[in-house]
């Protein structure tokens, strides 16, 4: 990949997490003037244990694909490991997070919304990332997508290898972007004690 295509993929990059750290910012707003339905119920508490437990997952899987990606997207086609199911599991994985940061409010319309923001933020730069990645590894790359989903996994098409080559930089830099997503369960929380106390308004009531 040329130097400018590789410039081109950071700003790219750049702009998704600007737009999507937007995006989010402007769903917590919504969040801090509403509730789930009913307030407290089994159904909200439920919610929230299951977004932890979905975090979770998302962070370890998140790790996992670094593994295998970490410093070697930019030189050649990763097709191992998770990336043997899914083209983009890294962001499956986010989407999974995102469901659990938004269902730390106890709204399953929140935690939708922060999954719909989060596919079409990341679908579009996936776009981008596969026009770079056929133009720099043409018939490579093509034959990697004709047997590949671009985000769904095929558990079918599993395959891996004996020995990776592990860059710990690029494991701990996913690792501590993924642990901030575990900030939503005090900021929710957080919300949800300043309504009761009556310093946020509630003006909205969500299933």
């Amino acid at each position: 990949m040329s130097t400018i295509q590789s410039l081109d993929l950071q700003r790219v990059q750049l702009i998704r997490k600007a737009v999507l750290l937007i995006a989010i910012l402007a769903v917590i707003a919504l969040a801090a003037i509403s509730q789930s339905l009913g307030g407290e119920t089994e159904l909200h508490e439920g919610l929230e244990t299951f977004g932890i437990a979905a975090i979770v997952v998302c962070i370890v899987g998140r790790a996992w694909c670094s593994l295998y990606i970490g410093g070697r997207k930019k030189a050649e086609i990763v097709d191992r490991g998770p990336y043997s199911l899914s083209r983009n599991p890294l962001y499956v994985f986010s989407f999974l997070g995102a469901f659990g940061m938004g269902a730390q409010t106890g709204s399953v319309t929140i935690a939708a919304l922060f999954v719909l923001i989060a596919v079409l933020v990341f679908a579009a730069t996936v776009k981008r990332e596969e026009a770079w990645l056929f133009e720099a590894f043409g018939s490579t790359y093509a034959a990697y997508v004709a047997r590949t989903p671009r985000f769904w996994p095929d558990f079918t098409k599993w395959r891996d290898r004996e020995v990776i080559e592990v860059r710990p930089r690029f494991f701990l830099t996913t690792l501590r972007d993924g642990l901030v997503m575990l900030i939503a369960f005090p900021l929710f929380e957080g919300v949800e004690h300043f309504q009761h106390i009556g310093w946020i308004r509630v003006l909205l009531n969500l299933p």
